[in-house]
């Protein structure tokens, strides 16, 4: 069942919530969940605008896990995946909730791109779960560090 982050308990631990023409980010300690609107073609300026969000509201140091949350169908262009990593960003922890068939198969072409592991989810709470074990992990010194 689709759940949206405003309506699961998780959202009382909640930093901050950006709205932007293409979709709501809320930002927590350590966690940024997108909910892009639908019919959007997802690329790197948009990533980018979210990117410096959130450094401004996590920091640089931080350990940062990203979760989206597809409650509507869009797309991401998975070649600016390219830019990300030339623009020198790190994103270890990247889940994907999908609640549909439709939302898998665009997952396929961003693994092409993505240079680590997507993880995928049917429910939200398990996405939080699992990306709040692996910022802990890594605060406590268990997973190795990104260079």
């Amino acid at each position: 069942m689709q759940k949206t982050v405003k309506n699961i308990d998780f959202f009382k631990n909640i930093r901050e919530i950006r709205e932007c023409e293409f979709g709501i980010f809320y930002f927590f300690d350590g966690l940024v969940i997108s909910e892009i609107k639908e019919g959007v073609v997802f690329n790197w300026s948009m990533a980018k605008k979210i990117i410096d969000i959130a450094y401004e509201i996590i920091g640089r140091d931080e350990p940062v896990a990203y979760i989206s949350n597809r409650i509507n169908p869009y797309s991401v262009v998975p070649t600016d995946w390219l830019k990300f990593y030339r623009n020198r960003h790190q994103l270890k922890y990247y889940s994907i909730v999908s609640y549909d068939k439709g939302g898998l198969s665009s997952i396929v072409l961003e693994r092409l791109f993505f240079k680590e592991k997507i993880r995928q989810f049917e429910d939200l709470e398990s996405a939080i779960a699992w990306s709040l074990s692996k910022i802990e992990e890594e605060k406590k010194g268990l997973t190795p560090q990104m260079k």
